[in-house]
């Protein structure tokens, strides 16, 4: 059985469900889903782009707190409420990730009370 670790970005609300917010094996980094909440798990808003900037700065807490940065990312898959905020998810999404970008799938299904949710696979460098 491969050797996993995981582990609980600071700043990020301790998940609720049965779930680890980052696994580690080896090399390779995991994140759960990221949704749009604050450190005491609270929605930031119900605007489409800052739910969409506050799940990326999640994203990027559970990647440090594995020791990677985003241009580690290798895969990502984004989940979306509203195919009409496309646009400005690739938008915000350019901000926090450049070329080479990461493989990406992008979604649209309903989400659980937010309008946006991102996960990714990551190498340590």
């Amino acid at each position: 059985m491969p050797n996993r670790e995981a582990l609980q970005p600071a700043g990020l609300a301790i998940p609720k469900s049965p779930y680890s917010s980052v696994i580690v094996s080896g090399d390779l980094v995991f994140t759960a889903g990221q949704a749009p909440f604050d450190s005491d798990g609270n929605l930031v808003s119900d605007d489409f782009a800052e739910q969409t900037h506050q799940t990326l700065r999640n994203l990027r807490s559970c990647l440090e707190a594995a020791g990677c940065r985003v241009s580690d990312v290798l895969k990502v898959t984004a989940y979306i409420v509203d195919p009409a905020d496309f646009a400005t998810f690739n938008e915000i999404y350019q901000q926090y990730f450049t070329e080479p970008y990461p493989a990406r799938a992008t979604l649209v299904t309903n989400l659980l009370g937010f309008k946006v949710e991102i996960e990714a696979i990551a190498r340590k460098p």
